[in-house]
């Protein structure tokens, strides 16, 4: 559908494919690099559940690796890496808190209702 690639034999793409275009023939290390540019790998899913692969076939995607829109391409950067903290802008950080507390509240108030369930079972029995 445009929105991902697929390597459909890996031995093959890493002996044949892989040395046209870099300096070695490892297919981990081009997956770190897709991971490094932001690429994630595209995991079946069945019923919410995670589905054992069947096939050899590794599917990668990116927001911005679409059929057609080349422009988009310029937006796929290597991810910077530093063993500093970056810096944080306060209103990212006001959002994120905001974020947890919403999730802290309802995690909590799923406790609540799992100790109420939990009550009233052993009333049950």
């Amino acid at each position: 559908n445009g929105e991902n690639f697929c390597i459909l034999d890996e031995q093959r793409f890493a002996k044949e494919l892989l040395p046209k275009y870099f300096k070695h023939n490892n297919i981990s290390s081009f997956i770190r690099q897709l991971n490094m540019y932001g690429f994630r790998k595209v995991v079946a899913l069945e019923n919410g559940m995670i589905t054992a692969e069947k096939s050899s076939v590794i599917e990668f995607q990116h927001p911005f690796f679409k059929q057609g829109k080349a422009h988009l391409l310029e937006n796929i950067k290597r991810k910077v890496q530093s063993k500093h903290v970056s810096a944080v802008r306060t209103e990212d950080l006001k959002v994120c808190t905001e974020d947890l507390h919403k999730v802290l509240s309802e995690v909590q108030e799923m406790r609540e209702q799992q100790n109420n369930m939990d009550v009233r079972l052993a009333n049950m029995k």
